[in-house]
């Protein structure tokens, strides 16, 4: 079914009269479901809205607005009853494609108000990635900022390109506030489809429910022991999971100060840490060492900083150490993904030394164990395989029911991550790699066969292979190696991949054009021998 936008000035998306609404459904079934419901268990909570207790503490502020607890909740209200008015029910999906603001984290409430499905555009996803998106998720509503791609999209709400508060019920239409206690979501309902590359490239949607999206978040605020006077920066996109679980479920659920970024600007960012006294902050490493080395930075500057969040392939001992000294707080390592956010990390009076140099162990009901990737078998502590995992808020499949299956047909309700770790007799993990060609660049995914076809489907590329290597700031940087019958050089393939509507963070930074690509004995191209070439290249 193919929705089609009214006619009209600020015309939306809208499912045709007559038609079925199309409705996303959970595909995984969690083995453990009646445990999880279990009174005073993880799953026992209704809807999202109604579990975050307004809180004075609550505030949000971004780059044009400070909304305290009060203002907050008549937004949210009074933006909910706008997206009624436009026709959007329980269980019915509302996109947008806006950057960190005030604006996406009212979607997010209002949404989950009304029991509607959030489905939010990372702001920086090109055009072709935008239709991937949305061909999943039939959105009945897509909310845009001028200049974004998903604009551009017949019957799109396009809002200005910085987006304010008061302009959005405008757009969709005033209608009668929603309080908090009419929220008609359970807990059992579609919360969020968030997008992920996965291993193949293709934008899936993951899909989050909200008593697991609730759970998690509570956990985690008493984890890291958040609560009244903490402060929140958030500079990665709250389409990230993140951005979700940092920047707007957890302020909701402690009841604190969450600070959005736009644009990352690291002499910004120190500015709002010493003028929001930041006490947390959970975001990808690249963050802090800009941070760390910009003209503008002094420990005084980050003296409200006690904690620091941070996972990735860039997370190593050296690097808790030097942000641990520079900023004078704790750094946590952790890991998680879009599907199950935050799997592990160091608890309070956990040895600092284990924490420092592993990823953490597991956090709340969550449960990892280690498998062979071919046979499937579970391995012993100590050997390294597959990291397998489920607990309460691992995801309820993807919207592809056959990208679900084969992720999660597994006895027992376990989810095959295809990452590669090591857990050690007590628990600690260690994760040591990948199972798929990802590159993982400042916290982002981008899949090497996607970015390689991309290349392929130029008239002059033979071959391509992308490879990851590796990078001080941002982990990892992509490079590309090609045979072609014409010169390819970076200034070419950067034209022709903003041609093809590619994210420009999946556009490879370092182009090297081969007459033969080194191959193995089995005739596939040796990327363990590209990867050396590009750090080579790379060091000068």
């Amino acid at each position: 079914m193919r929705l089609a936008p009214l006619e009209g000035p600020g015309s939306v998306w809208r499912v045709p009269a007559g038609n079925a609404r199309r409705r996303l459904r959970p595909t995984l079934t969690h083995s453990r479901a009646s445990h999880y419901r279990r009174a005073g268990g993880p799953w026992d909570r209704g809807g999202l809205d109604t579990s975050f207790s307004p809180d004075p503490g609550a505030e949000v502020y971004d780059d044009r607005v400070g909304l305290d607890s009060g203002a907050l909740e008549a937004h949210i209200s009074e933006l909910a009853g706008a997206l009624r008015a436009s026709g959007a029910r329980r269980g019915d999906v509302v996109s947008w494609q806006l950057p960190n603001g005030a604006c996406a984290l009212l979607l997010y409430r209002a949404c989950w108000r009304i029991g509607a499905v959030a489905a939010p555009l990372h702001h920086r996803m090109g055009s072709a990635e935008v239709d991937g998106a949305l061909a999943q998720v039939d959105p009945l509503l897509l909310v845009a900022s001028e200049g974004s791609p998903a604009a551009e999209r017949p019957g799109a709400l396009v809002l200005g390109s910085t987006p304010e508060v008061s302009s959005l019920c405008d757009r969709l239409g005033r209608g009668r506030a929603v309080p908090q206690d009419a929220s008609p979501a359970r807990g059992s309902d579609l919360a969020v489809a968030l997008f992920t590359s996965g291993s193949t490239g293709v934008p899936k949607a993951a899909l989050h429910t909200h008593r697991g999206l609730g759970y998690k978040a509570s956990l985690m605020a008493q984890v890291h022991g958040l609560g009244r006077g903490d402060s929140i920066l958030m500079p990665a996109p709250l389409a990230h999971v993140s951005g979700l679980l940092n920047g707007v479920l957890l302020p909701a659920a402690a009841g604190i100060l969450s600070t959005l970024m736009a644009r990352w600007d690291p002499d910004d960012a120190l500015r709002r840490i010493e003028e929001r006294r930041v006490s947390f902050m959970g975001a990808p490493p690249v963050f802090f060492s800009q941070m760390a080395a910009a003209g503008s930075f002094s420990r005084e500057r980050v003296r409200s900083l006690r904690l620091v969040s941070t996972g990735g392939a860039s997370v190593s001992p050296a690097f808790v150490d030097a942000t641990a000294e520079r900023f004078g707080c704790t750094v946590k390592r952790t890991y998680g993904s879009t599907e199950a956010p935050t799997v592990t990390t160091s608890h309070e009076g956990d040895d600092p030394s284990r924490a420092r140099d592993s990823d953490g162990r597991c956090v709340g009901e969550a449960e990892l164990e280690v498998h062979d990737p071919e046979s499937e078998a579970r391995l012993a502590p100590g050997e390294t395989g597959e990291l397998w995992l489920r607990g309460p808020e691992l995801f309820v499949g993807y919207a592809d029911a056959d990208a679900t299956l084969a992720a999660t047909a597994r006895p027992g309700g376990w989810y095959r991550s295809g990452d590669l770790g090591v857990l050690d007799e007590g628990g600690w993990l260690r994760v040591v790699g990948r199972l798929s060609d990802i590159v993982i660049r400042g916290g982002e995914n981008i899949s090497a066969s996607e970015v390689e076809a991309v290349l392929e489907s130029h008239p002059c590329v033979r071959l391509a292979v992308a490879v990851g290597y590796p990078d001080t700031e941002l982990g990892e940087r992509l490079a590309a190696f090609v045979e072609s019958t014409e010169p390819f050089d970076l200034a070419t393939c950067r034209e022709w991949f903003a041609r093809r509507g590619v994210t420009r963070f999946k556009t490879p930074e370092l182009v090297v054009r081969l007459d033969e690509l080194p191959l193995l004995a089995a005739g596939k191209a040796d990327r363990s021998a590209l990867r050396e070439m590009a750090a080579k290249l790379a060091r000068g």
